[in-house]
């Protein structure tokens, strides 16, 4: 049997932070991105506030730290990593306003090159 799945493609500066990221952290974030390609929703997913429709995190939990990986599923046919990073809010549960103009930064630059 043939899956249906997406493509998933790399903001270059994205990947670097994701390798960066622990092991296990790295594995979660795979085995749920290859959800996402096939369409699904993964339970640790969830839209990201305030970047418009179709732009999502995954929330990872690993030995006590939290790191994220933020995707888009609007930009063409692909799906997107534009990010990843160890979550260090002072804040609550917040992610942090650079993290978030990071990521706005990126996906503007790369709705730029796919036109």
């Amino acid at each position: 049997m043939t899956r249906n799945t997406r493509k998933i493609n790399w903001v270059k500066a994205a990947l670097k932070d994701y390798l960066e990221l622990p092991k296990e952290a790295q594995d979660r974030a795979a085995t749920a991105l290859t959800y996402v390609a096939e369409g699904a929703t993964p339970d640790i997913a969830k839209p990201l506030t305030g970047l418009g429709s179709g732009i999502w995190e995954l929330a990872i939990k690993s030995r006590g730290d939290a790191y994220r990986v933020v995707y888009a599923l609007q930009l063409g046919e692909d799906i997107w990593i534009v990010h990843a990073f160890q979550k260090k809010s002072k804040k609550g549960i917040a992610t942090p306003k650079h993290e978030i103009d990071l990521v706005r930064e990126r996906i503007k630059r790369l709705r730029e090159q796919l036109r």
